[in-house]
């Protein structure tokens, strides 16, 4: 009778194997560790840091209005914006927001 159990249980352990394993960076955990690297998860990582870089940088502008003039403030966030914008229209130019692989 033990042993019919524990066969019924190790069926069920099976078909939830993949539920259990962790999907981290990319890399599916049940494949060989051979496979090419994702390319699609590596420019959402490489995007998602150059937006957390930006939002750090432009958090302290409102503050710093009550402490730098007004003129200066704006010269250097429209400096600011205007990089920001020049790097993605070159990233459009070059086909790195393409999606679709």
């Amino acid at each position: 009778m033990l042993i019919f159990i524990n066969s019924l249980v190790h069926k069920k352990y099976l078909l939830e194997r993949e539920k259990l394993s962790s999907f981290e960076c990319g890399f599916d955990p049940l494949r060989t560790p051979r496979n090419p690297f994702s390319l699609k998860f590596y420019l959402i990582a490489i995007i998602f840091l150059i937006f957390d870089i930006e939002i750090t940088l432009i958090l302290p502008i409102p503050p710093s209005i009550l402490i730098s003039p007004l003129h200066r403030l704006l010269l250097i966030s429209s400096y600011f914006t205007l990089i920001l914008l020049g790097g993605l229209f070159y990233e459009w130019k070059e086909g790195a927001l393409n999606w679709v692989i």
